[in-house]
């Protein structure tokens, strides 16, 4: 039974926090907030998990998944960063923006691109992500709750429930979020490219 948590967006209820974490353990995927639409995460290395994940959104083994993580620090554990990079995701994070780097070894083969060996990572600006990420002390394996044949982000916990509720093991009501996804830049080289304009601001990567 897919459990159904209301969270408040500015004073995430521990108890239910820890209720999302045990199920995450479990080898569970949940529809959570960010600060660009909803979004489908798991802990890292559960394969049945992210085969689900894949699955509900219809994607190949070219995807790049994304690795939410709570801050910079968590970031180098599983991407490259030269001093460059650092600087520029200093300079924008927290926030709605996905960078594409080269991975470390730390991540699981499942997750990288087959060719690229890259990986997605990301730091959002949303006090619910925040609580999730630091109560499980690692990063959460995530992809835009983005249903097939639609552009947008899906953005209404309600609406989550009815169309993906069967298949989920819980959704969290932080209630209605942006619209717009992440802005995807590519970092693997510099100067950086932008892969898809979003909620951030693409600015500072096509100077």
């Amino acid at each position: 039974m897919t459990q159904f948590f209301q969270i408040h967006p500015d004073n995430p209820q521990k108890r239910l926090i820890d209720q999302t974490i045990s199920l995450l353990r479990g080898g569970g995927v949940i529809a959570y907030p960010t600060d660009s639409g909803y979004a489908l995460g798991c802990c890292l290395g559960e394969k049945k998990a992210i085969e689900k994940i894949k699955w509900l959104r219809s994607l190949d083994d070219k995807h790049n998944f994304t690795l939410v993580c709570s801050d910079l620090s968590e970031i180098g554990t599983y991407a490259k960063v030269d001093n460059d990079v650092f600087r520029l995701l200093k300079a924008h994070t927290p926030g709605p923006y996905t960078f594409i780097l080269n991975a470390t070894n730390e991540v699981p083969r499942l997750l990288l691109h087959p060719k690229r060996r890259s990986i997605g990572v990301r730091v959002p600006d949303h006090r619910i992500s925040h609580a999730l990420l630091a109560a499980l002390g690692e990063p959460l394996m995530s992809v835009t709750l983005i249903p097939v044949d639609d552009d947008l982000p899906m953005t209404d916990p309600e609406a989550i429930r009815e169309r993906f509720g069967a298949h989920l093991d819980a959704v969290i009501d932080g209630g209605a979020c942006h619209l717009d996804p992440t802005t995807v830049v590519d970092m693997r080289e510099m100067p950086p490219t932008v892969v898809r304009e979003g909620r951030g601001d693409t600015a500072p990567f096509t100077a």
